[in-house]
């Protein structure tokens, strides 16, 4: 039986989206249905989701890499190397479940924007620009620290809009492996953007004066 998390459970209920069913199970072999009907399959929007979250995970390490030659901020540098490292290893399980599927990998390092409708290209939700990550690559300081927190707070929702269509998506997420990875990513930035507005808002905090 999938277990769906709380939270999630909660969220999906609000917005509508699609939870796996509760399989059952017994233990008389008659019972069992045959492993080619049992096993959900994955749709063209799972692999859809993990082909674009690819290179939008690559845009939040590149945003990290900019940290530590910009600020001295050592909590901000930490969240800097844990977006890296988790952003890292959720790429490789990506392009690890495509390769098993035997869908097309996109390269990390290719640009970060996708066709519309009309084959335009279009950025993904949350994705800085080429103009916006020049800017930010080129602040210091405590107006980088501002300008980082503040674009990736908006990088990490347009995470969570990726997640949410994917629920939304008819048929899809009923894979074990899909519905716990996308549940993962939407807690883990969910976590982060939560921490991210703490830090920017301690901006506003007024400086005491020494007595």
């Amino acid at each position: 039986m999938i277990k769906v998390p709380r939270r999630l459970l909660a969220a999906a209920l609000a917005f509508g989206l699609a939870i796996p069913p509760s399989s059952t199970s017994s233990r008389h072999p008659a019972s069992q249905a045959p492993a080619s009907t049992a096993s959900p399959r994955y749709t063209a929007a799972d692999v859809g989701f993990m082909q674009g979250m690819i290179p939008h995970h690559a845009q939040a390490v590149e945003m990290a890499a900019l940290v530590p030659a910009r600020t001295a901020r050592e909590d901000l540098r930490l969240l800097a190397q844990r977006i890296d490292v988790s952003q890292r290893d959720e790429i490789a399980t990506m392009q690890r479940w495509l390769r098993s599927r035997h869908q097309m990998v996109p390269n990390p390092m290719a640009a970060h924007e996708h066709p519309d409708s009309a084959g335009r290209p279009m950025l993904m939700p949350g994705m800085l620009t080429p103009q916006e990550m020049a800017e930010l690559a080129k602040a210091a300081g405590t107006d980088f620290e501002r300008l980082f927190l503040t674009r990736m707070i908006k990088h990490h929702e347009g995470a969570l809009i990726m997640v949410a269509q994917l629920f939304a998506s008819r048929g899809a997420v009923q894979e074990p492996e899909i519905f716990g990875f996308a549940s993962d990513v939407d807690a883990d930035q969910r976590a982060e953007i939560a921490r991210m507005r703490t830090m920017l808002n301690a901006y506003s905090v007024p400086k005491r004066e020494p007595q």
